[in-house]
């Protein structure tokens, strides 16, 4: 079971590294990120949300297919944007509106190192704008007004103070 970090450790604020091997290795981490989104109920998760600095996230959303974007790369953003509420599972209990584009065109790898493209808008677009951000040290927080940030995280370490 891998755990989830959240706001506060470094790795979360670092650019992930390339990923070179594509080993078994890389598909046991692969499955239990799975197993982690089924867990704690999300939709995505990125490698440096379990502690592993590489270039690596995971998408299962509802009505959609799971896929693996290793080494990814936002190649376009339309110029329409979208607000909607995110959350983050490195930021339980917090959720707010962010304004993203609504369509992105990205280029990955899969498991086997395979390049592929896909074009996407909606939800999904939006789930990968997210992941993609956590592999370059941004977390949603990020993308709102400073205001409305400084409030949410007070909020946020009132709740998780430690006793």
């Amino acid at each position: 079971m891998l755990d989830i970090v959240t706001i506060g450790d470094e790795v979360l604020r670092q650019k992930a590294e390339q990923i070179k091997d594509f080993s078994s290795e890389l598909r046991i981490l692969v499955d239990a990120m799975f197993d982690a989104l089924v867990i704690d109920d999300g939709v995505g998760l990125a490698a440096p949300q379990i502690g592993v600095s590489q270039r690596l996230f995971v998408v299962d959303i509802p009505d959609g297919e799971k896929k693996v974007f290793i080494n990814p790369e936002i190649v376009e953003t339309s110029q329409e944007t979208v607000a909607f509420e995110e959350g983050c599972l490195s930021i339980p209990g917090i959720y707010t509106d962010v304004v993203r584009p609504k369509r992105v065109a990205v280029q990955a790898r899969d498991l086997n190192g395979k390049p592929f493209n896909m074009n996407v808008d909606g939800f999904l677009a939006r789930v990968i704008q997210h992941e993609y951000d956590h592999l370059n040290g941004v977390l949603f927080i990020d993308r709102i007004p400073e205001e409305r940030r400084d409030r949410l995280m007070k909020t946020y370490y009132k709740r998780n103070k430690k006793k």
